[in-house]
């Protein structure tokens, strides 16, 4: 079941800007949205049926955060999500 996404949230704004290829990492999205968890409003985005990807990077100071981005999802994902239905998941 996809969830829609109340265009008055910080979760519109997130998906807004991802759509506009932006990306962001947890300290962006915080000051940028004051989104605290953005792994929550991640997840609320993907049920809505979008396909965000968490890549972990390095920083120049040697830390690893992840960035997330909206990308196209593989075939192998598209795949998965038919089976899910045909099973009744």
């Amino acid at each position: 079941m996809l969830i829609t996404i109340n265009p008055e949230t910080k979760t519109h704004r997130l998906l807004t800007a991802l759509q506009k290829g932006q990306t962001f990492t947890r300290t962006q999205a915080e000051s940028r949205f004051g989104i605290k968890n953005l792994s929550a409003e991640v997840s609320r985005v993907r049920q809505a049926g979008y396909a965000v990807y968490a890549n972990p990077v390095k920083t120049s100071k040697g830390d690893r955060v992840t960035v997330y981005r909206l990308g196209k999802p593989s075939r192998l994902i598209v795949a998965a999500g038919y089976r899910a239905l045909a099973q009744g998941i």
